[in-house]
């Protein structure tokens, strides 16, 4: 993996920890669909067991708010992140049992309605920093 490149989740603080854990998988199986190169080979351990590769850097998970993923989603259409690829999870999102049901609710939803529980965010590790650079680490 280059190392000009970097991986970010933002996570609203606030939300219990089973949304917070439920928000990270989510974003990470959209990223690992989107960018499959950054999971590493399958590897074997000493038993001879083997295990599925895994992403091959550290994806930090830092701690947010609704109004700031916002700010972070919004910054990302001006003009110097085209290079920086973006997945966001919504409560519309998490309160739908299908896709079906998702993508419905969604196209009837206009985008300042939508609560933001978490953004991913993948690129140019300049850029990722000039957007999350002062965030403190999700504990």
């Amino acid at each position: 993996m280059q190392s000009d490149l970097k991986c970010v989740m933002i996570i609203d603080e606030k939300l219990p920890l089973g949304v917070i854990a439920n928000t990270a998988a989510i974003l990470g199986i959209t990223f690992g669909k989107y960018f499959p190169e950054t999971v590493g080979a399958n590897v074997t351990d000493k038993s001879g067991g083997v295990h599925l590769g895994i992403i091959e850097f550290p994806v930090p998970i830092l701690k947010g708010s609704p109004e700031l993923i916002r700010e972070v989603r919004q910054k990302l259409s001006t003009k110097g992140f085209e290079d920086v690829a973006a997945v966001d999870f919504s409560e519309t999102a998490q309160g739908c049992k299908t896709y079906d049901e998702f993508t419905e609710k969604i196209a009837e939803t206009e985008e300042e309605n939508l609560l933001y529980l978490g953004i991913g965010l993948f690129g140019g590790k300049k850029n990722i920093n000039k957007l999350t650079g002062n965030l403190p680490l999700l504990r």
